[in-house]
């Protein structure tokens, strides 16, 4: 698997869009601070600029330098441990690229229990984008053969592994107040 992620990392370093497994479904990644790289994957998904993305890391240690400062209770309700996956919207530093929080003050974040996608956020060493690999509106690919016909040959690289198979996309709460944005229904 080592030289499946070390390719997958080549193809983000170079800017490049690949897909990869998560816990729930493949995931569309690429470089979040590489503006060409992000424009590309929203317009591959047919998604709006303006609804935002997530990030996705290893450990909330990749993603804490992008958001404003959190209490140690909020601290704790991200990161503590959960049976399924949870993405948290948490206020993010203004800097924050628009590609990436839409037009919002806030940023999409999850940290994977996945171990291919936390293998590869651990060998690129930072959070990656994360958003589940179809066009805006289509059901979601759960594997590598779906992800193909739903980019016919627009990839850079397609990282192969298993997933939880869930086959839903995360749930997503707001980190402030802990309320459900969306079900993993």
């Amino acid at each position: 698997m080592s030289w499946h992620i070390r390719e997958a990392v080549r193809q983000l370093a170079s800017g490049g869009v690949i897909a990869y497994p998560t816990e729930t479904v493949y995931g569309l990644g690429c470089d979040p601070f590489n503006g060409n790289a992000v424009l590309r994957l929203i317009d591959l998904k047919k998604r709006n600029i303006n609804q935002g993305l997530i990030l996705v890391a290893s450990h909330f240690e990749q993603l804490q330098p992008l958001l404003c400062p959190l209490s140690a209770a909020i601290r704790r309700r991200v990161t503590q441990a959960r049976k399924s996956p949870v993405t948290w919207v948490l206020p993010c530093l203004p800097e924050i690229p628009f590609w990436l929080r839409g037009r919002h003050d806030s940023l999409a974040i999850r940290v994977s229990n996945h171990p291919v996608a936390a293998a590869l956020c651990d060998r690129w060493d930072g959070p990656l984008v994360s958003s589940s690999a179809n066009a805006h509106g289509k059901h979601p690919a759960t594997n590598p053969l779906a992800v193909r016909k739903a980019f016919n040959g627009q990839l850079d690289y397609i990282l192969h592994g298993t997933h939880a198979c869930t086959n839903k996309p995360s749930e997503i709460r707001n980190g402030t107040t802990g309320e459900l944005l969306r079900g993993n229904n």
